[in-house]
């Protein structure tokens, strides 16, 4: 009988930058938007500052993503290499390590030797690179990927606000875009949850809780500017 199991592990990365960007996005230019309006700002104001902050924000997303990505590909990259030279100097030392990885995986002594022996023939930097480094293809750092992910994302979801902005007047602006960036978050944490395999209320509780908790800080902040003015 065929058995077809289907896992998420593989979406990690992208999934991951995706979604930190999308939420990055509508947080904090749906704040934005909110604290500038509260601060008694025009329409024009509001959405120059909106546009202003996708621009910066999908740029310092992706420089971000790119550079700390980019050091775990490094340190990944530094091991691989030490592995590299410690099999072409010890193989038989490495052979014993990689068979007591198996042995407290459950194996006993003899079938983890055979084991270890069989996968060291096959690709033996890669037997050590996932059972002793756990560098794996599907969860291997990809810079460039993590950031056009993070970039993409956090401008279409900056977007939204935005969009808001344009469609209402000034005086529903806050009621306009809060509610809608709540919604837009509800329906982010429905769809990451989906995708990732994941409980769909606990995740969109939390992504909605903590967008609502930085647009209120943010909107009092404006207010408070606007009344000193």
């Amino acid at each position: 009988m065929r058995h077809a199991e289907t896992h998420r592990t593989h979406r990690v990365g992208w999934l991951r930058a995706a979604v930190l960007g999308a939420n990055d996005g509508i947080v904090s230019t749906a704040s934005l938007v909110l604290g500038v309006a509260a601060a008694g700002s025009d329409s024009e104001g509001i959405l120059v500052a909106g546009v202003a902050g996708l621009v910066a924000g999908a740029m310092s997303m992706a420089a971000g993503e790119y550079v700390s990505v980019s050091s775990q590909a490094d340190t990944e990259r530094a091991d691989l290499a030490r592995e590299s030279r410690e099999l072409a100097a010890d193989p038989d030392h490495e052979h014993a390590e990689l068979t007591a990885i198996y042995v407290k995986r459950g194996l006993d002594a003899a079938l983890a030797s055979n084991v270890a022996t069989q996968l060291m023939q096959h690709d033996a930097l890669g037997a050590h690179a996932r059972d002793e480094l756990g560098i794996s293809e599907s969860l291997s750092a990809r810079p460039v990927q993590a950031a056009l992910a993070s970039a993409g994302t956090f401008a279409l979801g900056a977007a939204l606000p935005l969009l808001v902005v344009v469609l209402f007047p000034v005086s529903a602006l806050m009621w306009a875009v809060s509610g809608s960036s709540l919604l837009f978050l509800a329906l982010l944490g429905s769809l990451s949850a989906r995708a990732g395999g994941a409980p769909v209320i606990l995740a969109t509780s939390r992504v909605t809780f903590w967008g609502a908790l930085a647009m209120a800080l943010t909107a009092g902040v404006g207010a408070l500017f606007g009344v000193a003015a």
